[in-house]
């Protein structure tokens, strides 16, 4: 299973709005068949491990890290291949949430004489499908907000220079982690600001470009600025409110989208806009800023995990850039707490994770 949970993270951020899935055939104690899904209208990962198993798939053990679907799709049930091959048992991580699937295709393998076992490395096998359980469930997009900060807590210095707060291992980190999401969103006040490509470099090569988000309430995004000058094989979707034809024309005159959604209080409103991103299929999103959309985000309860690299400096003073914006809490007590909280170091800084409490998704 651990083997099939390698194969499956090969598919992240590629099978959109399928869940990444690895499959390992096992026959007498030898691997005879690998597979993982590797995007959407692919074939499933039991099926290219069926296929590399060949005649050896017949009285074989076969370990997925997720129930084998029993619906058609794009694809024929997963379940119905692993019957006709001959599969004698069946070592499942978690039972799928989609409730097309959930159970049913452990129900007509057991009913095929099949012997079915779940719950192997169950936690690795739900922490794997996090975005996707989010999406099929809510609609949503399952979002990582990134921020990089001091020991003192600031983004920038008092004059707004903020490059580089983290050392080049964080932010190649960064780089990873873009090249497995399906969008990148940040605030025109981010762009105005720091005038961002919003890409994928990684030192092997230029890696995959997710769909960039800007939210521009009122427009005022530039159709010189980098991100919408650059070559890339991804879109730039700007959200606002405005309704202006003349800057609209302007910025699909040079390729981007414009997407007009409804207001509150003046600005984009965020369900709204994670509505459409989920319509489209975008299945995890990275948010990389500003404090201010952050902080609306957050209070929307639309943060699912806060991914913050502390870097080993001290501006001193008091600068007024933090990772949040607005007046916070007002007592310790109603702090927001996260969970599975994980600590690694990358280069010289620390990288913090950790799931925002469920409650704030209720």
């Amino acid at each position: 299973m651990q083997l099939a949970l390698n194969l499956a993270r090969k598919g992240e951020g590629r099978t959109a709005p399928n869940p990444p899935v690895g499959a390992v055939i096992v026959n007498a104690g030898n691997i005879v068949g690998e597979g993982f899904h590797p995007q959407a209208g692919e074939p499933h990962a039991e099926i290219f491990a069926l296929r590399q198993a060949g005649t050896k798939a017949q009285g074989a053990d076969i370990y997925v890290t997720l129930e084998p679907c029993s619906h058609h799709g794009k694809t024929p049930p997963c379940a119905d291949a692993l019957i006709a091959a001959g599969i004698k048992s069946v070592y499942i991580g978690i039972i799928d949430p989609n409730p097309q699937v959930a159970g049913r295709g452990i129900e007509k393998l057991r009913k095929a004489g099949i012997e079915v076992q779940t719950g192997i490395l169950e936690s690795e096998c739900r922490h794997l499908i996090k975005p996707f359980r989010k999406h099929i469930l809510t609609g949503l997009p399952y979002t990582i907000y990134k921020a990089a900060m001091t020991l003192d807590g600031n983004t920038a210095t008092t004059t707004g220079d903020s490059q580089w707060v983290s050392g080049e291992e964080s932010r190649m980190q960064v780089h990873q982690l873009r090249d497995r999401v399906n969008a990148i969103m940040v605030g025109i006040g981010t762009v105005m600001s720091d005038d961002p490509l919003l890409n994928t470099r990684l030192p092997d090569g230029p890696g995959c470009d997710p769909l960039r988000v800007v939210v521009d309430s009122q427009l005022r995004i530039s159709p010189g600025c980098r991100m919408l000058k650059q070559k890339s094989a991804a879109k730039t979707l700007i959200a606002t409110i405005s309704s202006d034809q003349r800057k609209i024309s302007a910025l699909q005159s040079i390729g981007a989208e414009v997407v007009l959604l409804s207001a509150d209080s003046g600005q984009v409103s965020l369900p709204a806009l994670w509505k459409e991103l989920g319509q489209r299929n975008i299945q995890k999103l990275l948010l990389e800023g500003g404090a201010q959309l952050a902080e609306a985000a957050l209070n929307k309860g639309l943060i699912d995990q806060l991914m913050l690299f502390v870097a080993p400096k001290l501006l001193g003073g008091s600068s007024p850039f933090g990772i949040f914006s607005g007046s916070g809490c007002p007592k310790m007590a109603d702090a927001i707490k996260l969970e599975d909280v994980c600590y690694k170091q990358t280069g010289e800084d620390l990288m913090i994770t950790g799931d925002i409490s469920p409650c704030l998704l209720d």
